[in-house]
């Protein structure tokens, strides 16, 4: 067998063995595909005139491009100000939650008190009750406090309990030994020493998960802003984009570029700090 023939056989049995490779790599880019389509669609048709949005059929790319539409969704409505109001929340209630959560999660896990796990399964039940069921007794609690249309009524609740947060970090503290806590212990160091000197920098990956998710949660959540707030300069983002949909009328073209802005600050924010998430999460089970 000559060496052209050898390198043949052997470029044919490597792509053999590397079918099943090949073969998930193209279903692979065929969902990346089709997860990006509608990005692609929204960000196509903010730049688009209102008439060539649904046409049939479609227009993959504006012709012409209209920039000014990125102008007019920014001036049409106080853009400005519902992203400053976003952003002061989501981290508002991202440091809030990593505090409070944190707290909760060191006692559930290294401290021992009387019915921890009865009250942990009952906290963790919470998870199983969907928002609308408790938004109601919420709005009268937050009427009465004169928290209605404030911020305080989207940060408060947020920053004081998360159920998520407090499984995903009491997982994280139960994979630390309890030596190190221990040996703290013996050397003088009270509760607050421990949590604060030798388990949080210990837990800094499920710290840094939490507050992106928080962060993404918060910066997309429509639902609570439209129950407490009304006015308009108290708006967030997504509350701000709701007011392009009006009741005969709605410029898509604004919605679709306003909404392609919308996403820069979250799109960027999961592409840096993807791996935290990614590393947060399978590190939830692994206890020590």
């Amino acid at each position: 067998m000559t060496q052209l023939q050898q390198r043949t056989a052997t470029r044919r049995a490597s792509l053999k063995l590397n079918i099943p490779g090949i073969i998930l790599h193209l279903i692979l880019i065929v969902a990346s595909a089709l997860m990006i389509a509608p990005f692609f669609w929204m960000v196509s048709s903010g730049l688009k005139d209102l008439s060539q949005i649904f046409l049939v059929p479609p227009n993959l790319l504006p012709n012409p491009w209209h920039w000014e539409n990125i102008h007019r969704s920014l001036t049409a409505m106080p853009f400005d100000k519902a992203y400053f109001n976003s952003a002061y929340i989501s981290i508002a209630i991202v440091i809030g939650q990593l505090l409070t959560c944190s707290m909760a999660a060191f006692a559930f896990a290294k401290i021992n008190f009387p019915f921890r796990n009865i009250l942990f399964i009952a906290f963790l039940s919470m998870l199983m009750v969907p928002e609308q069921v408790t938004i109601v007794p919420l709005y009268i609690i937050l009427k009465n406090l004169g928290w209605l249309d404030s911020h305080l009524s989207l940060i408060i609740p947020d920053s004081l309990f998360s159920a998520f947060g407090v499984f995903l970090l009491r997982q994280f503290f139960l994979g630390i030994p309890r030596d190190l806590s221990e040996s703290a212990y013996v050397d003088g160091a009270n509760q607050w020493t421990i949590y604060w000197r030798i388990m949080i920098p210990l837990v800094k990956p499920a710290l840094a998960a939490l507050a992106i998710i928080a962060f993404l949660g918060t910066w997309n959540n429509f639902f609570r802003p439209v129950i407490f707030l009304s006015t308009t300069d108290k708006f967030t983002v997504p509350l701000m984009l709701s007011t392009f949909k009006g009741l005969y009328v709605t410029d898509w073209t604004l919605m679709m570029s306003g909404s392609t802005i919308a996403v820069i600050p979250v799109l960027v924010v999961y592409l840096l700090l993807q791996r935290y998430i990614i590393e947060g999460i399978t590190m939830t089970g692994i206890k020590g």
